[in-house]
């Protein structure tokens, strides 16, 4: 199809249901994003070729779900949850560990099949997915202080994974990446330091009235402001707008959202941009070139197994085994570096794909751990206790995990990474 209009947008709404009903099945637990990854590849460059995933237009729209996308994902973030706090220092104990057995498998496969990526391979197999894994956590009613302590750890390699992840996936421009990350991260620093004190000066609340009175969603424009803005800042210090959206993410957290901005970003995003994203990554990745090539079959296999046997490390820290590959989880990263590297052309042909191989092979680890710490923990008893996750309209300030979204809707698109 040529062009890029709204034939092209309606073609792309519709396929991406097909992610929420495949997500139907609670069973199988399938993240809403790889129905949309799977929609994507079957309309793409993979399958019948129906739109052109290097549309200017479509990719300046993809790059705009992508940052929204990382924006929410750094809003589920518990930050505020006082909870954490206590099981921090032993869940980073634990990450730092599966980090260093990570630095050690992406050496060997790096190694293996010849691509030079072993920094990027390693900030894969040490990463988490808090947006996946919570998820999962509460549905299967999972409890108690070891629970805690991988929601802990998952939440700070999640947070570092993705700091890391541009500058490790272009290491020939990692000083320049390394630049933009602080550029952007001052920003998003002075932005948290001027919200906070108008928060504690009863400005924001005064102003989230103001906006719900009117009716004009002046919280939502303002945000949406900020994020571009952050977004144009990241490309002009070529760091990947990524960064810039989960900076935000984590501002907001800190400061808390209030649950009508909760609710107009999950519309926002989760109702167009995000499905638009997934579908647009699925059309730009040639999936085709993992069947033509099997040894990228292999790689995505051994990325997926490493990132499990790297977080079963946390056994000698007195983590269950079934917990270590539930934190093993990932979806985020290893979508956003497919993302930057079809975009920066910094991977080789197919190795986008073998990447997402890699996730899936996590999710399926991880949902069978999960369901057998349910088990093992007297069939899961109901009752979990979730943190409170945002400002309420009355606007009281509270912690932070899904955002204020309605049941179900704190996992988004599975991705937060």
């Amino acid at each position: 199809m040529s062009g890029f209009g709204f034939p092209t947008l309606a073609i792309i709404v519709l396929v991406g249901l097909v992610g929420p009903l495949l997500a139907l099945n609670t069973r199988l637990r399938i993240p809403v994003v790889i129905g949309e990854l799977i929609a994507g590849i079957v309309i793409g460059r993979t399958g019948f070729g129906w739109i052109d995933a290097f549309d200017p237009t479509f990719k300046m729209f993809a790059d705009v779900g992508f940052a929204l996308v990382m924006f929410v994902a750094g809003t589920h973030v518990p930050v505020r949850d006082k909870t954490m706090v206590a099981a921090l220092p032993r869940a980073a104990l634990r990450a730092i560990a599966v980090g260093v057995v990570a630095a050690v498998l992406g050496v060997l496969l790096a190694n293996a099949f010849h691509t030079g990526h072993a920094p990027l391979y390693a900030v894969l197999i040490a990463s988490s997915s808090a947006a996946l894994v919570l998820p999962v956590i509460d549905s299967l009613g999972l409890e108690g202080p070891k629970v805690l302590s991988a929601t802990a750890q998952v939440a700070i390699a999640d947070t570092a994974s993705i700091v890391l992840l541009p500058l490790v996936i272009d290491l020939k421009h990692a000083p320049r990446a390394a630049v933009g990350a602080i550029a952007v991260a001052a920003c998003a620093g002075i932005l948290f330091v001027i919200l906070r004190a108008l928060d504690q000066a009863g400005q924001l609340d005064r102003f989230h009235r103001y906006s719900k009175q009117r009716r004009v969603a002046m919280e939502l424009r303002i945000s949406l402001a900020i994020v571009f803005g952050l977004a144009a800042l990241a490309v002009e210090t070529h760091v990947s707008i990524m960064l810039a959206g989960f900076a935000l993410g984590l501002v907001v957290a800190g400061v808390g959202e209030p649950r009508r901005l909760a609710k107009q970003l999950f519309g926002f995003t989760e109702g167009f941009f995000s499905p638009l994203f997934f579908v647009w990554l699925g059309a730009s990745l040639h999936v085709r070139e993992l069947g033509e090539n099997p040894k990228l079959i292999l790689l995505g296999v051994g990325l997926g197994a490493a990132a499990v046997l790297a977080h079963m490390v946390s056994r000698f820290f007195g983590q269950p085994l079934s917990l270590g590959a539930l934190a093993a989880a990932q979806l985020g990263v290893p979508i956003a570096a497919a993302a930057i590297g079809e975009q920066q052309q910094s991977l080789i042909h197919g190795e986008a794909s073998a990447l997402i191989l890699g996730a899936l092979v996590t999710i399926v680890a991880a949902t069978i751990g999960g369901s057998l710490y349910a088990k093992k923990s007297a069939g899961g008893q109901p009752g979990v206790a979730k943190p409170e996750v945002s400002r309420g309209d009355s606007g009281g300030s509270g912690t932070v995990g899904g955002a204020g979204a309605q049941p179900g809707e704190g996992a988004g698109n599975g991705v937060g990474g």
